[in-house]
């Protein structure tokens, strides 16, 4: 019988995409879930490597490697899979700023959750809205976005030519900027409409001075909010979709300002 015996240089080259896959995988919230197991996210990591290695192995150098520079670059692969996991990580990033924006006005400021995920502590509507963001990602295929963007990461950046000192950090701080403006946009219904209601709560409370306005806002603010969420559902969802459609371009991107 036969020993089937893998050549040391395509192994390296399994690891190398391996590293850059993992990277990628660990930063992105869909796949990085606290509440899958270890072994089932080691092993769909691999598996992705698997069916990926065919494609990346062209562009990978199959010269024979050192150890020391071997590893510098499996941890330079690692660091550059969670670079462009991060893309995708700061739109559901922005999305759990604008449901705690709304969470806190609406009267939930003490009612958290913990988030396994994140491994922090998360208020109800950001955790709902974070649910309903995953969704939305699936249902798009925007699992399949990140596998195409982890295939054409290596046409426009080979492995070993992992430059950041270019343009890659202001584009990083240019997207972390327009997360604010995403969770704002997400927020904006809400906050408009409980604005509204503090208002009117105020000239109610100078009308009817044996009001008890701050016992009454508790409850209208959670009822009108939750109604407000309710209705804007599908404006949400409409601005969800529009970041994850535009995720691809980005992460094109962010490649490009890294090959240079």
């Amino acid at each position: 019988m036969e020993t089937f015996i893998v050549p040391i240089n395509q192994f390296q080259i399994y690891l190398i995409v391996l590293a850059r896959v993992a990277g990628f995988i660990s930063a992105i919230p869909v796949f990085s879930s606290g509440q899958a197991p270890a072994q089932i996210k080691v092993g769909l990591t691999a598996m992705i490597s698997l069916v990926l290695f065919p494609i990346m192995a062209p562009q990978v150098p199959t010269d024979e490697f050192l150890v020391v520079p071997f590893l510098l670059l499996l941890v330079a692969e690692v660091l550059l899979g969670g670079l462009l996991g991060l893309v995708t990580r700061m739109i559901f990033t922005a999305i759990e700023f604008g449901a705690t924006v709304i969470g806190y006005q609406m009267g939930f400021a003490a009612a958290n959750v913990f988030d396994p995920q994140g491994e922090r502590q998360l208020s109800l509507i950001s955790q709902f809205q974070n649910v309903f963001a995953i969704m939305i990602f699936l249902a798009i295929d925007g699992h399949h976005v990140l596998i195409h963007a982890a295939t054409m990461s290596y046409e426009y950046l080979p492995p070993g030519e992992f430059n950041i000192s270019g343009n890659a950090i202001p584009y990083l701080i240019e997207l972390s900027s327009h997360m604010f403006q995403i969770g704002l946009q997400f927020s904006a219904p809400v906050l408009a409409v409980l604005l509204l209601s503090g208002l009117t709560l105020g000239l109610l409370a100078r009308i009817f001075p044996q009001l008890n306005v701050f016992m009454l806002s508790f409850p209208l603010n959670i009822g009108i909010a939750f109604i407000v969420i309710a209705l804007t559902l599908n404006f949400s969802a409409m601005l969800i979709s529009r970041e994850f459609d535009d995720l691809l371009h980005r992460i094109i991107s962010m490649l490009t300002y890294l090959a240079h």
